[in-house]
């Protein structure tokens, strides 16, 4: 399973920004997806996630009620809205998928990351 994200970039704090992931590949079904981020000398951290089918989502603490996390079962594609960001949440964002592949069984999957940088 290939994930290619795209839409990170240079912003400035209090502006919006929508990443993308994509997914592609042969005989695989994603069960859930979600955001990551990392900045240098610091562990990945979960940002937000979703399920497929039933779209349950959660979000880590410090960007509950600015970012949103959506995904297009058909296109197996994920969205992160993400809006009034701030300096903190510059980082490089990854996008992760649990799929299940014929032959593989269930396994994770990682985007190559998008950078995000936001200015005071």
């Amino acid at each position: 399973v290939q994930l290619v994200e795209s839409g990170g970039g240079l912003v400035q704090a209090g502006d919006s920004l929508r990443l993308s992931c994509a997914a592609s590949g042969s005989t695989f079904s994603i069960k859930a997806m979600g955001w990551y981020r990392q900045v240098p000398g610091k562990q990945r951290e979960l940002v937000a996630h979703i399920t497929s089918g039933g779209g349950r989502t959660n979000y880590a603490d410090s960007v509950k009620g600015r970012f949103t996390i959506s995904g297009d079962d058909a296109k197996n594609t994920m969205y992160l809205q993400m809006n009034s960001l701030k300096p903190e949440d510059t980082a490089v964002y990854y996008c992760n998928a649990i799929a299940m592949r014929v032959g593989v069984g269930v396994a994770d999957y990682w985007g190559q990351g998008t950078q995000v940088t936001v200015s005071s």
